[in-house]
């Protein structure tokens, strides 16, 4: 890993910040790519790329004030000037918001917005795991001695026994850390699976109908990688053996799953009406 990539005068580069504009540079450029095919103005994706960096910057900051807030109140000025502390989930809620935003201003359908942005969103995660997996930020999971296993001994968080841990036999986040212990590479394994429903999404973007749906398809997809992942992160344990994380992404693969049944007829209905709509074209062809 490498926390820190390089130094110019007094300004520091770090390998996570980077991997994060790369992310948001690459969502941009997908979500362009979905302008242009759709006739769109290009610069739509980067009002929705800025509008949705802010918003999930702010809304991922909430989130965690609000999960750990006894904390935040005892330090209250930790909630506007510490780093740490920024959750996905808060951060994709206040990212579709500021994409909701966006569309709005620009008269272009939400659920064409959520169509277009749904892949981004997968390439972003993607790349923004591969910047926790080069700082070493903590993300990584619990200690294996499988062959791809890996040690972070310049891990930008340290690497002890405060950050190496393991679960005991009633699902406790214990001490796990002892010399040339080495755990599982959990933002690696994040990355391959966000490629994974990148792919899926891609391929599906000029078939999925109606408007929205592949929003739903993402957080099926999204959600059942998360919740895989998180058997072996190191984050702890709130409903047995699940992880508070493990019940949003739970949450979402439901929530994605019950709109995918409930636009399937939508979706139907409309492949219908363009048969239909090419019969009776071909019709009058033929009389013509």
């Amino acid at each position: 890993m490498i926390p820190v990539l390089f130094h110019l005068g007094p300004l520091t580069v770090y390998s996570f910040g980077l991997m994060m504009a790369l992310g948001f540079l690459a969502a941009d450029y997908v979500i362009r790519l979905e302008c242009i095919r759709r006739g769109y103005d290009p610069e739509y994706s980067s009002s929705i790329v800025i509008a949705a960096a802010v918003m999930g910057l702010v809304g991922s900051r909430l989130y965690a004030i609000l999960d750990d807030l006894p904390t935040y109140l005892a330090d209250p000025k930790t909630m506007i000037f510490s780093g740490s502390g920024f959750v996905f989930y808060g951060g994709m809620i206040g990212g579709i918001f500021g994409a909701y935003l966006v569309s709005r201003w620009y008269r272009i359908g939400f659920g064409a917005t959520m169509d277009m942005c749904a892949p981004a969103l997968a390439i972003g995660q993607a790349i923004g795991r591969m910047g926790c997996q080069l700082a070493g930020d903590g993300d990584w999971g619990l200690p294996s001695t499988v062959p791809w296993a890996m040690a972070y001994p310049r891990a930008i968080v340290g690497w002890n026994s405060d950050t190496v841990l393991k679960l005991d036999e009633h699902y406790r986040l214990v001490s796990g850390y002892f010399p040339g212990v080495r755990v599982h590479p959990a933002p690696v394994y994040e990355t391959i699976l966000y490629l994974g429903v990148f792919t899926i999404l891609w391929s599906m973007r000029k078939t999925s109908r109606p408007a929205g749906r592949l929003l739903y398809w993402y957080l099926v997809l999204a959600g059942s990688a998360r919740f895989l992942v998180e058997f072996w992160r190191i984050n702890p344990r709130v409903f047995y053996m699940f992880s508070e994380a493990q019940l949003i992404a739970l949450a979402m693969v439901v929530l994605g799953g019950v709109a995918l049944l409930l636009t399937s007829g939508k979706d139907q209905a409309e492949r219908d009406q363009r048969s239909g709509e090419k019969d009776r074209s071909a019709m009058r062809a033929a009389r013509a």
